[in-house]
């Protein structure tokens, strides 16, 4: 039955919505239309998130549903457009927001695969490109509309995308997308949305305290979803760790924070004098970075205190001792760039991203001689342990470039004409500096003084909003099934 006319017998027969368990579906149990559609992209069954998440999108549920990518949960989302989309109606019914053009393209592709057979067009919108195909397809009444916030808030403000008829938004990877700043372009997205109830899913692979309160914003009253057997609420700590050859944790830490983007993060180190070092490196980097340790004086520890209370510290580095009662609630990332010598300190620096209901990462920088010592953790404790690849300067750098092209193009947007006006004296300057290949270093230098300005700030996060994990995902709410805990999309698996 239609989400919003059983949200109209709830309101008219003030009743709860439904949370009834509903059970796996099986291949067989799909609609014919799923089913040929499925065989379109070669699969001859469910994958376990599909068969897990595809009743309740069915039934109309707003739903936080835990995946990682490689998991299937594209099709999840995907394949119950077939059933509540209408082909005969040429406006927009769903929004799939995503982080990255390449996501975009990707989740486009096989949106045409499984749904353009059965006459339901797709387009993607996505910066750093023209509006000019971006428009045609829009023009000709695209059902669905895959794109960043940044784009598709553009094109709603050009009038080129309405949402009026809009049935379905999905938010694909969810923790990335706040974590490639575009919270203020979804927040503004908000007004565009019909007053109505839409039906709203958020796949993420974690659950951090900020994607919980986004999730309050957008959806109302979500369940909570997770493949893993022994998680019955918003799953913990996801454990990643990373060979670091020879002397490159300071180059890999660099990296990585620039493509994790923490909202907030602990860097943990054995020894007050590393905590020195690498508190050093990373100021000089242009983070805003402080430090903590055993012998601090007692002066410096207050300041350095009195930030981490009122939360405008982004990265504290610190040793196990000078930590310990340190509580920061919207901790996304704890970074371990010495291992402990003591197991047990391990699940206390791990653990301290999963308050509040909320989950986060555990990333450990492992050097040739400290790989033992973990391996006898992660055996103690039974922890999954998912050995990423190191990432590339050329990956930093895409992600780099694309996060930036979003923030220009939101601080173009929210310029006035006067503003505008006044910048059109720069175009003459602009084009001769672009085509002078001497006059590069004055643009890359521009580009990286605005980039570590609006970066390495704490990014704007919702406001006055309690965590979905504590308020407004119960319990009784959470769905689960067998399988494995969804990890994270970001490092290639080795």
């Amino acid at each position: 039955m239609d989400n919003l006319l059983n949200n109209s017998m709830d309101e008219q027969n003030n009743r709860q919505p439904d949370r009834s368990f509903i059970p796996d579906l099986s291949f067989e149990e799909l609609s014919e239309t799923m089913r040929a559609a499925a065989r379109r992209a070669g699969w001859n069954g469910l994958m376990p998130v599909q068969a897990r998440a595809i009743p309740y999108l069915l039934a109309g549920r707003d739903m936080l549903i835990q995946a990682r990518t490689g998991s299937g949960k594209t099709g999840a989302f995907l394949l119950p457009m077939l059933e509540k989309l209408n082909p005969q109606q040429n406006q927009t019914q769903a929004l799939i927001l995503v982080p990255t053009r390449e996501l975009a393209k990707q989740v486009t592709q096989e949106a045409e695969t499984l749904c353009g057979e059965a006459g339901l067009r797709t387009v993607a919108v996505y910066g750093g490109v023209s509006y000019g195909s971006q428009n045609e397809g829009l023009k000709k009444g695209a059902q669905i509309v895959v794109g960043t916030p940044g784009r598709a808030l553009d094109h709603l403000l050009r009038r080129t995308l309405s949402l009026d008829h809009l049935k379905m938004l999905v938010f694909d990877e969810a923790d990335r997308m706040l974590s490639m700043g575009f919270y203020p372009d979804m927040r503004q997205m908000q007004g565009y949305l019909p007053k109505r109830k839409v039906h709203t899913c958020m796949f993420s692979a974690t659950f951090p305290y900020q994607v919980l309160r986004t999730a309050q914003e957008f959806a109302q009253e979500p369940e909570f979803l997770t493949l893993s057997s022994d998680h019955v609420y918003v799953t913990e700590t996801e454990h990643r760790y990373y060979l670091i050859p020879g002397m490159e944790k300071d180059h890999v830490m660099v990296r990585l924070i620039e493509l994790e983007n923490p909202t907030a993060a602990i860097i943990f180190c054995n020894t007050k004098n590393r905590v020195h070092y690498v508190t050093v490196v990373l100021q000089r980097y242009g983070y805003d970075a402080d430090e903590l340790s055993a012998d601090l004086p007692q002066k410096e520890r207050e300041r350095v205190l009195e930030r981490v209370r009122r939360g405008k510290l982004r990265f504290l580095v610190a040793t196990d001792v000078a930590a310990r009662g340190i509580d920061i609630p919207e901790l996304s990332h704890v970074f371990q760039y010495e291992i402990p010598e003591d197991a047990e300190s391990y699940i206390h620096r791990a653990g301290r991203t999963s308050r509040a209901g909320a989950s986060g990462v555990a990333i450990s920088l492992v050097s040739g001689n400290e790989k033992a010592l973990f391996d006898r953790i992660a055996k103690r404790y039974e922890i999954e342990m998912e050995q990423c690849s190191l990432p590339t300067e050329e990956e930093v750098q895409a992600v780099v470039s694309e996060r930036l092209t979003a923030q220009l193009e939101a601080k173009l947007r929210a310029r006035d004409k006067l503003q505008t006006d006044r910048s059109h004296r720069f175009e003459p300057l602009a084009r001769s500096l672009a085509q002078d290949d001497e006059q590069w270093d004055i643009i890359t230098m521009l580009l990286d003084n605005y980039y570590q300005q609006v970066q390495h700030a704490p990014p704007p996060q919702p406001e006055n909003q309690e965590p979905a994990g504590t308020q407004g995902i119960p319990k009784s709410q959470s769905r689960r099934a067998g399988g494995r805990q969804g990890g994270s999309r970001r490092p290639r698996r080795k």
